[in-house]
């Protein structure tokens, strides 16, 4: 059975990594990007609920004393 020559792969996998990086950082430079973004002014909104001003409690099933 004839031995695999793996003496290339190296420089084989080398190459694609430097490919791919080149390729990515020319991707990556044709872009535009916002040169400086300003958060916008957001004002809250007041909601009117009617349980709002009262006491409530959520009884959940697993906190029920047992029966």
């Amino acid at each position: 059975m004839p031995q695999l020559d793996t003496s290339t792969w190296l420089m084989t996998i080398a190459s694609m990594f430097i490919a791919l990086f080149i390729l990515f950082q020319l991707k990556i430079c044709n872009r535009t990007f916002s040169p400086n973004p300003s958060p916008e002014e957001t004002k809250p909104v007041q909601h009117n609920n009617p349980w709002e001003n009262k006491w409530t409690k959520i009884y959940l099933p697993l906190s029920l004393p047992l029966q």
